[in-house]
């Protein structure tokens, strides 16, 4: 699996349109092919800092989705953000609760 972060400081009278803005480009991620999930993540040891975290199958999956969609969906997003970090995660080890 193929996770994509986005790290932001976002001025709290920001937030919600952020998080508008998140639920919109999620709603745009959940209908291309190899996605799998979306976080919109605040940091608890930071003040005003958020993640917006993809969850795909391939890194070509995600490649995909932003050459196609990325300039049109930030011309739509509405909030004022600055960008930290971009941080590209690839799974190594998974470990998950429950039965096998």
């Amino acid at each position: 699996m193929f996770f994509h972060t986005v790290l932001f400081e976002i001025k709290p009278k920001e937030v919600l349109d952020y998080r508008r803005d998140s639920k919109m480009w999620a709603r745009h991620a959940k209908q291309a092919k190899g996605f799998i999930n979306y976080f919109t993540m605040r940091r608890s040891d930071a003040s005003n800092q958020y993640a917006s975290v993809y969850q795909w199958r391939t890194k070509k999956d995600h490649e995909r989705f932003m050459h196609k969609l990325h300039d049109w969906l930030v011309s739509q997003s509405k909030a004022k953000v600055k960008v930290l970090g971009y941080y590209q995660l690839q799974t190594i080890d998974r470990v998950r609760n429950g039965s096998a």
